[in-house]
């Protein structure tokens, strides 16, 4: 059966394969074509994803194909800017892979055409739809931790040689910073947790003495220390450099328990043994593989979102916009050792 969306993917690498097969996976949506800056072999694409997909070498020759309603951009980094722009103008609804962009004045760029075009945007900040957050979220919304008033959130993934994104992932102009290259992962979940009320960011940045690491363009290790307007403390580990399995820690604490990755103790819970955890079941954030992501179950939101003519939740573009500047933020505080006012940020 013809589904309702046709979706252009804008980039053919590795997190488009993931993007491709969720987006099949959906109810309303297939992909039928792919841009990509090289040649692509149509009936190996097709071989390999399903469909009838068309080629394009030619970015605004798929922008100009009126039967494409969305496109999902998964690009290098930054391409983003530029394609979300011409997306919007040419009506397509947009998925953007992380990071939106590489700069504070692109995001701003981004979002200003999308809301002059009036199209709705996802950015893929899929973690928000993994189990260990969706559990993690519904804990706090239930109250079974109380008033958070410290949270950490660490993203810890060696990217070496051994991973595919290392050969553009080292440059300043395309993996940018820890934070905005994996580490905002860790810290848009974060905020998922404390709330968006953040006043002011400190951050600190190191890169290992190892060679493998040499490579990098920039610091591959940064922490981060969020001051909430409520009073709340936070704090966000970004680490590529490591040497070591991939490790998304969660430590929340609150005024009537606390989580600990998958595990929890609540006030809230009459019978607990305080001297011992209890255990959520559910799945953790435990590997970098783009096929291990929640992209489907993100997507699906998005379209159903689409369907219902709303605001895509959890990750919409003004969620993004949020999280985006304070890594922008914490990046100009590494940079210049102040902190960094979110209301500067303009």
């Amino acid at each position: 059966m013809r589904k309702k969306y046709n979706v252009g993917v804008i980039g053919y690498g590795w997190v488009a394969t993931a993007h491709i097969a969720a987006i099949n996976a959906t109810r309303q949506a297939q992909v039928t074509a792919v841009y990509s800056s090289r040649k692509l072999a149509v009936a190996e694409l097709n071989a390999r994803h399903g469909g009838n997909i068309t080629t394009y070498n030619d970015l605004d020759a798929l922008l100009a194909d009126k039967s494409i309603h969305a496109v999902s951009i998964c690009s290098y980094p930054y391409d983003h800017a530029q394609q979300a722009v011409a997306a919007a103008r040419a009506g397509k609804q947009l998925i953007i892979e992380k990071p939106m962009a590489l700069s504070w004045k692109d995001c701003l760029a981004i979002a200003k055409a999308v809301k002059a075009a009036r199209v709705k945007c996802c950015v893929c900040f899929e973690c928000r739809y993994s189990s260990q957050f969706l559990a993690t979220k519904s804990a706090i919304d239930q109250g079974l931790l109380g008033n958070i008033h410290y949270g950490e959130v660490d993203y810890y993934h060696g990217i070496g040689p051994w991973y595919g994104q290392f050969r553009w992932n080292t440059r300043k102009d395309a993996g940018g910073s820890a934070l905005l290259t994996a580490g905002c992962h860790a810290l848009d979940a974060l905020l998922l947790c404390l709330g968006n009320d953040v006043a002011e960011v400190t951050s600190y940045d190191s890169k290992s003495r190892n060679k493998i690491f040499a490579p990098y363009e920039y610091a591959t290790s940064s922490v981060t220390i969020l001051r909430f307007r409520s009073g709340a403390v936070g704090k966000c580990a970004a680490v590529v450099d490591c040497l070591q399995p991939y490790y998304f820690h969660t430590h929340l604490v609150g005024s009537e328990g606390s989580l600990l990755d998958n595990r929890f103790h609540s006030m809230k819970l009459g019978g607990l043994n305080k001297n011992k955890w209890s255990e959520l079941s559910m799945k953790m954030l435990d590997s970098g593989d783009v096929s291990d992501h929640p992209y489907l179950t993100q997507f699906q939101v998005f379209f159903d979102a689409l369907e219902a003519d709303k605001e895509m939740p959890l990750t919409s573009l003004n969620d993004a916009l949020h999280t985006h500047g304070i890594i922008f933020a914490a990046d100009k505080s590494a940079a210049t050792g102040k902190p960094v006012k979110l209301s500067e940020m303009k």
